[in-house]
C-alpha cells in the first residue's frame, strides 16, 4: 500500500469507527494501518496516527 493509499484509508477508518488510527512502516517497507489500541509495534516505525477527535 502507499503511502497516500495508506493515508486515505486511515482518515476514512478513523472517522467510520471514531478510534486513533496508527499508520506504520513494516520491516519490509511496506505502508500498514490499524487501530491504535491494536498496534504492538516499535514508536519508531510509527509514520502517523489520525485521531478524530483532534481537528
Amino acid at each position: 500500500m502507499s503511502l497516500a493509499e495508506a493515508n486515505a484509508f486511515a482518515f476514512s477508518l478513523a472517522t467510520s469507527m471514531m478510534v486513533s488510527i496508527v499508520i506504520f512502516r513494516a520491516g519490509d517497507g511496506t505502508v500498514a494501518v490499524v487501530p491504535a489500541d491494536e498496534y504492538d509495534g516499535d514508536a519508531c516505525d510509527i509514520v502517523a496516527e489520525m485521531d478524530p477527535y483532534v481537528e
